[in-house]
């Protein structure tokens, strides 16, 4: 049997699914979203990037104050639905460029705004990839992070990327608000602000969303089903599987 690489798996778990990311409910709704939207108001980009860009919604959003909008992803399916949406949106400010984070093919200093938002933790290189960001940033530009972060608490962390796994196995890791901020500091970037909440995953539709094969979706209830009172608790797991993440919007500015 031929072995794929983590890039290739990443892109055959979401490109065919690109359609169920640009209408997911999760992603495409949220006070980050508007956050980000404000923040782009504000700055109004000459040129902006949208960072793993998925069902391409944090594209959308920086389109209407930016002049040139690129929404990159590995998945050309994912880039796809996300250029026939622009068009029907009549965003002509869009353009898509299949790259991974790691080997961004863009010069130095070239965008003057970056999102990235539930796209980090899927990165083979997530240090890499955030060095790339810095990189093709010029110097005091905004970047907004937006990602599940895992608990500091060992055992909560655990949990949650055993869950993460299961329901799409080419998961790398959520990392904590302490790995993001040194991660985000060792890339040349300044935080200047976090806002955190807490988002209720709709168990049928989150496993639905990836297509999780059902014996995986069986081995998430298992896990969730065997879990400490303590666990249970902290995500507020209820009977039909549904569960809290914690979520978080990081701001940085490029040193």
């Amino acid at each position: 049997m031929m072995q794929k690489s983590h890039q290739t798996h990443v892109e055959g778990q979401f490109g065919p699914r690109a359609q169920a990311y640009v209408a997911s409910s999760v992603h495409a709704q949220g006070a980050d979203l508007g956050y980000i939207g404000e923040v782009a108001a504000a700055i109004r980009p000459a040129c902006a990037i949208d960072l793993g860009c998925g069902g391409g919604h944090v594209a959308y959003r920086l389109a209407e104050h930016a002049a040139q909008v690129t929404a990159c992803d590995l998945s050309a399916d994912m880039l796809k639905a996300v250029a026939e949406t622009a068009a029907a949106r009549g965003l002509a400010n869009i353009d898509t460029v299949r790259t991974p984070a790691e080997n961004l093919p863009f010069e130095t200093a070239t965008f003057d705004m970056l999102g990235c938002r539930f796209t980090a933790h899927h990165w083979r290189d997530a240090k890499a990839g955030l060095r790339e960001a810095r990189r093709v940033l010029k110097p005091g530009a905004t970047a907004l992070f937006v990602d599940v972060v895992a608990s500091a608490d060992p055992l909560y962390d655990s949990h949650l990327q055993v869950v993460e796994t299961l329901r799409d196995t080419s998961h790398v890791r959520d990392y904590s608000l302490a790995e993001w901020t040194v991660m985000l500091e060792q890339a040349g970037f300044e935080v200047t602000g976090v806002r955190r909440w807490r988002m209720q995953m709709e168990f049928s539709s989150w496993i639905a969303r990836m297509a999780t094969p059902p014996t995986l979706v069986a081995a998430i209830r298992a896990v969730q089903d065997s879990a400490s009172a303590d666990v249970k608790a902290y995500f507020e797991i209820e009977p039909d599987g549904s569960f809290m993440l914690d979520m978080a919007l990081m701001e940085a500015r490029a040193a």
